[in-house]
């Protein structure tokens, strides 16, 4: 086998083994993965499994907010 043959075929190995970290990278499961580890990253410590009560009581005021000034739109719209 010439060198210009190696050449090709070790080009077309590293060529496969990306296309196939990219198909692994697109494939819905893996993203779908990723966003949850993203969200679940903001909610508890991915190290220690602790959970990050600061962003926790932030989106729990937000909630109670919201349906606080529904529940007050809705009763001066009556």
């Amino acid at each position: 086998m010439s060198a210009l043959e190696r050449e090709i075929e070790e080009t077309r190995q590293r060529l496969a083994s990306t296309i196939d970290q990219l198909a692994y990278r697109a494939h819905p499961k893996t993203i779908v993965g990723r966003q949850v580890t993203t969200v679940k990253s903001h909610f508890v410590d991915l190290e220690s499994g602790a959970p990050r009560t600061d962003n926790i009581l932030k989106v729990a005021g937000a909630v109670v907010g919201t349906i606080v000034l529904f529940a007050i739109v809705r009763k001066v719209a009556s």
